[in-house]
This record gives C-alpha cells, structure tokens and sequence, in this order.
C-alpha cells in the first residue's frame, strides 16, 4: 500500500460526513451549533496531539502490532508482557466496536431513507438488525476478494468525499428558505439532553471524538506499506488535519441551515435526523435522497476499511496468542493474502455486538462509547509508557516531536484520554431508562472479563508478548556495546595526553 492509500484509509474510517450524519442528533442535543463548531475545534486539537504523539512512536516501531508491540517495548520490562496483553485486548475490541459502529449507524441510514418517501414507516428493531448483518456480509465478501483493490478504493475515498462534502454544502445553502445568523451559528448554546449546560457540552464531545478516531487504527497494517516508518506517521497526522478542515467547512453550512424545529429532527424514527434534514432543507424527498446517497457511498468505503483494520488488529494480536483459539485466528490465506479467519472472526463478533438493539434503542451508543473508550486506553498506553521512560526510545525517531513539544503533546494526550474515558460512559440525555441509558460500561466490562479470564487461564502462562525478549536482547547488546567503546572524542583526547600527537 502506499502512503496516499493509507490516508485514504483513515480518512475513509474517520469519514466525517458520515460521522456528522450519524452524529447530528448528540450534537443537537447536547448543545446544538456551540458543540458543533466549537466541540469539533476542541477535539481536533487533542485528537492533533494523540495523533502526532501515536505518529511518532510508529516511526520508531513500524509493526502490524501496532499500539500493543509499542506498549510492550516503552513499558519496563518487568510489566512489558502484561502492558502488551491489556493495550492488545483494548486495541482489539475497539476495532470491533468501531467496525459495528459504522456498519449500523450505516444500516439505520439506509432504513432512514425509506423514510423519506413514506413517513408512516417506522424502522423495527428485527428490520435494523437484519440490515446490519447484510451489510457484514458485503464487507466480508468484499474483503475477501477484494484485497487487490483495497489501496485503489483508499485512494479514490477521497475523492469521493472531497466531492461528496462539497456538494452537499452547496445543495443545503442554495436549497435552503432561511439561513441563521452568524450569533446563532456560533453563539446559540440548545441544551436538550437534561444535563447541566456545562456537563452537557463536554457529553456532546462524544460526536466529535467518535468521528476523529479513526487514525490509530491504520497502524495495523504497517507491515501492508512501503516504507512504514515515514509514510504511516504522515498518515495518521495528516488525515487528522484533513478531517478537521472537512468537519469545519461541513458543520457550520449545516448549522446555517437548521430548522427552527429541531425537535422534529431529534423525534424521527430511525434514531438519525440528518435525511429529514435534507427533505426539509431541499423540500424533495429525491432530493434529499441524492444527498444520502453520497453519505451511504462514504460509509461503504468506511464500513469496508473498518473491518479490514480489525480484522489485521486481530491477526496480529492473535500471532503473539493474545486471543483464545490464536491458532485459528493467526492464518493467512496465501492465494488471497488476506486473514480469512481473523477477518471471520471480527465479522462474527460485529454481528453478536448488534444484538444490543433488541434490548436497547441506545445500541449506537453503546458501540460509538466502547469505541472510542477502547481506542482511547490503547493510545494512551504506549504514550504514557513513552512518557514514564522519559521519553527515550524516540531520540531514534524517524518522525520526530522534539522533547518540548513532544512532551507537550504527550502530556495533553494522556490527561484528555482519561477525563473521555469516564465521559463516554454518561447517557447522552437524563432521566435515563433501560432501554435508553448507555450500555458502553457493560460491553466494555464484558470483554475485561473475557481477557481477564483468558490471561489467568491460559496467557499468564503462554503470552510471551511480541517478539520482545528478541528485540530488547539486541537492545540491550547494542546498548551495552555503545557503553562499553570509547567514542572519538574519548580516544583523540587520550592521544593528545599521551603525547601521540
């Protein structure tokens, strides 16, 4: 893969007009057009830090383990196998989540459109489930027999969604009967959700963090691109940046144009306001339907390369046994060059998570939540271990921060990642019930239980780790040779006292 594939990649996971879509009604519940602009400001700029302080760790470790080998190479070695299994079980299940965040908040869009020709129809539970696991099966299939064409299909996602935003901007300001004044695009504060205003801002964040997630995720396949060390760094930092300048110039023609009933758009069926946006806005449902249309080709890209990564995220975990039955997992189907188990395996597990929506109308929320919980902890690993190690390891990095603002980054990274991890877990709006609280602790629980009764099983026994003991041998001989030789300056000064010149 190349450098331009791979950002198309993360770009195409991030997918922000997808993610503004599927995101519209936290935004607009939890502090309307402030969040939008400002929330999206905010979290691109923590997202900016995480992204550069990840970049920098993968120029000096460039492997398909990703955030669990760097966890185990930073953290002492006398933590290192433990460090490595956690960071790999996060790292794990947040691809997981991630790839069914984006394949059912996709299914839900699609049952969304029915909609817009016949508004008596009303999305069942059964309906959005089966959805879901069609669109698995798509990405499966296409994954399976597609690996060919995944950077060609990574390249071409950002054309699509440089047009697709553009478009859609233009439509909805050109359409649209009223537009909102500049003090209510970026001064109105609407606080629907029953939280104090304050609280209720930082819990809309969760709209713009869930969308700016996706960069970490490409370290998995480094072993997949020319030149890893450069070119995956300058992925992840630029695909960031590129989300930032999409979600801007999207969010704010989008508050511009918002009904003055927004109550409507948070009422509607599907759980995703953003079609009935577009029929109020254009006044046409084919209209509207158009527009969707070019969201539901991002989230096909986005749904494809989200489960390619987990399913690599898998794999590489299940090589150093992380993973109970690895054995199975760890195969590659060397006709194809694909995974085919591993990528089994987090297909299986996405459509096992969907379940959820039987029993709660708030399943979205619980994948969106674990998520972005999941990936926050797995990046905040290797950049706290980096930190604690006073930031040794990167004096070799091929993508260098820097010691002042390396430690910085590091430092804003570590404490945003762990405020967000008790912030995701709050219901978006009170008083909560059980069909609309936040499942996202308990699915996150449920796996900490998996991987903890795998490790005292069987990995207290039998995970070794990635590789490490190998690397930190060589490590370790090379430190101890660079120790043990006079450097140049040493030996001239001894030839000067020695007389010998």
């Amino acid at each position: 893969m190349t450098m331009i594939g791979v950002l198309g990649l993360s770009f195409a996971i991030m997918a922000v007009p997808l993610g503004v879509s599927l995101m519209l009604g936290t935004f607009l519940t939890c502090g309307g057009p402030v969040t939008m602009v400002y929330g999206w400001t905010f979290v691109s700029g923590v997202s900016m830090c995480m992204a550069s302080s990840l970049a920098e760790i993968c120029s000096v470790y460039p492997t398909s383990g990703g955030v669990y080998y760097w966890s185990a190479m930073l953290s002492p070695p006398k933590f290192s196998r433990f460090a490595s299994y956690l960071t790999g079980w996060f790292a794990v299940v947040s691809n997981w989540t991630l790839a069914g965040s984006i394949a059912f908040g996709g299914s839900q869009l699609v049952l969304a459109a029915v909609t817009l020709f016949h508004e008596a129809y009303v999305p069942t539970a059964w309906q959005t489930l089966l959805v879901y696991w069609a669109a698995l099966a798509c990405e499966f299939v296409i994954n399976l027999y597609g690996n060919d064409y995944i950077d060609r299909l990574n390249t071409f996602v950002l054309y699509w969604t440089g047009a697709s935003t553009i478009i859609i901007i233009v439509t909805l300001l050109v359409k649209s009967d009223h537009y909102h004044s500049g003090k209510f695009v970026f001064g109105e504060f609407a606080n629907d959700s029953g939280w104090p205003d304050g609280w209720a801002f930082f819990v809309g964040l969760l709209s713009a963090a869930y969308i700016l997630t996706g960069y970490g995720t490409v370290s998995a396949l480094c072993e997949e691109v020319h030149n890893p060390e450069r070119e995956v760094p300058r992925a992840m930092v630029l695909s960031v940046a590129a989300a930032f300048v999409t979600g801007i110039v999207l969010l704010i023609p989008v508050a511009i144009v918002l009904p003055f009933d927004i109550d409507a758009l948070l009422a509607v069926p599907s759980g995703q306001p953003m079609p009935l946006l577009f029929k109020m806005v254009t006044h046409s449902a084919p209209a509207a339907m158009g527009l969707l249309s070019l969201v539901l080709g991002i989230w096909a890209f986005a749904s494809v390369g989200s489960l390619t990564t987990a399913s690599r995220a898998t794999w590489a975990f299940s090589r150093d046994g992380g993973i109970p039955g690895s054995q199975w997992w760890k195969r590659v189907n060397t006709r194809r060059g694909v995974p085919v188990w591993s990528l089994a395996l987090s297909t299986i597990v996405c459509g096992l998570l969907g379940l959820l929506y039987l029993g709660s109308s708030a399943a979205f929320n619980a994948f969106t939540g674990v998520a972005t919980i999941c990936l926050g902890c797995s990046y905040a690993f290797p950049i706290l271990c980096s930190l604690l190690t006073r930031r040794e390891h990167m004096k070799r990095a091929a993508y260098p921060l820097g010691n002042a603002l390396g430690y910085t980054v590091n430092i804003i990274a570590v404490v945003w990642i762990t405020f967000s991890i008790v912030l995701f877990c709050m219901p978006t709006a009170i008083p909560v019930t059980a069909e609309t609280t936040n499942y996202a602790s308990v699915v996150f629980v449920a796996f900490a239980v998996i991987a903890a009764t795998w490790y005292f099983a069987n990995a207290r026994k039998h995970y070794v780790g990635p590789l490490v003991s190998v690397v930190r041998r060589e490590e370790e001989a090379q430190s101890r040779r660079e120790s043990a030789a006079p450097s140049r300056v040493q030996s001239r000064v001894e030839r000067v006292d020695g007389g010998s010149v």
